[in-house]
């Protein structure tokens, strides 16, 4: 997230492109949170291995995944434009 903020300032991003990258940021730091809290409540639930304690984890990892797979292809929307400019000038 720290990369992307910083990308943003030295690209200069527009006022919507800031809203879609700090809602997809956002989206995926709460996704952690709630992926942490699935965790911890489960361990306390189920100290042991527990075939619906392993389902509920798996399912909180994979929207953690979910949001990450996401956050990527906005970043490449959000950013190659930006860059790719750049990198056709530098190899040129």
């Amino acid at each position: 997230g720290l990369v992307a903020v910083a990308l943003g300032l030295v690209l200069g991003l527009g006022r919507y492109e800031w809203l879609v990258l700090l809602i997809t940021i956002t989206m995926v730091l709460a996704a952690e949170g709630v992926n942490t809290a699935v965790e911890a409540a489960v361990d306390l639930a189920a100290p042991g291995y527990h075939p619906l304690a392993k389902i509920a984890k798996d399912v909180g990892a994979g929207t953690v995944l979910l949001t990450a797979i996401a956050s990527v292809l906005i970043g490449l929307l959000l950013f190659l434009p930006h860059l790719w400019p750049i990198v056709v000038a530098w190899l040129l």
